[in-house]
């Protein structure tokens, strides 16, 4: 069985991440929490759920993900696959075996959860996040004949692509940015639909304007730099 890392970056997600972490399947080798500041007890329910806590100071979800595999990168024993996951409980930690199966059965290198309209739950998705992710993955068919409907942050990927990646976001670029580099790179990737239900707590990107606007000119200003990318 190849070795796999879940990295689920959290700030303030006391309530949620214990039940994220209890639900990963056991397969997985390791599970890595990023406490982004959080000032709840995030840090004492994921421990005690049993996951790897790691603390990163710089606010922002790509700073927690690059925690993570900066934290993986000094292992001497380095994971076959990485999973990407969110700590507030609205995608379903257990379908983390139907994304890694194409990778592992059928070799491909990137997989993304698409958040389907029949698989959702009423709510969980707010009316910015459909149309920016309608608006998103259009422009990238457009630029890039890209094949992707979501930018959903339930992925899983190979370690070795994703370190060729030389990801950089540090805020809310970081899932754009991996598909983008993914099609420049011509990695093979799928999409698998995922359930998604309402989130745990509130949003800290659509639950707030400024962080859905910011959030949406961190995602076009990404693709706009690929387009006139050579």
């Amino acid at each position: 069985m190849p070795k796999i890392k879940v990295i689920i970056p959290a700030y303030n997600e006391q309530d949620s991440i214990a039940n994220v972490v209890r639900d990963i399947p056991n397969s997985v080798e390791e599970v890595i929490v990023i406490n982004n500041n959080s000032t709840d007890n995030t840090v004492i329910n994921a421990r005690n759920a049993g996951a790897t806590v790691l603390t990163e100071t710089n606010k922002g979800y790509g700073y927690a993900c690059l925690k993570g595999m900066d934290y993986i990168a000094k292992l001497s024993k380095k994971p076959d696959i990485i999973v990407f996951l969110d700590g507030d409980y609205s995608d379903y930690p257990e379908e983390l075996t139907k994304l890694v199966a194409p990778i592992i059965n059928d070799n491909i290198d990137f997989v993304v959860g698409s958040r389907v309209k029949e698989l959702r739950e009423g709510g969980s998705m707010t009316p910015q996040q459909v149309f920016g992710n309608w608006l998103a993955t259009f422009l990238m068919k457009l630029f890039f004949g890209a094949k992707f409907t979501d930018l959903g942050p339930f992925r899983a990927i190979k370690y070795k692509e994703l370190l060729a990646l030389n990801m950089q976001d540090k805020t809310y670029g970081w899932t754009v940015e991996m598909q983008l580099k993914a099609l420049k790179q011509k990695l093979s990737y799928i999409e698998i639909p995922v359930r998604y239900k309402q989130r745990i707590g509130v949003s800290k990107v659509s639950g707030t304007l400024k962080g859905t606007i910011f959030a949406g000119f961190k995602i076009l200003g990404w693709i706009f730099k690929y387009s006139f990318k050579k």
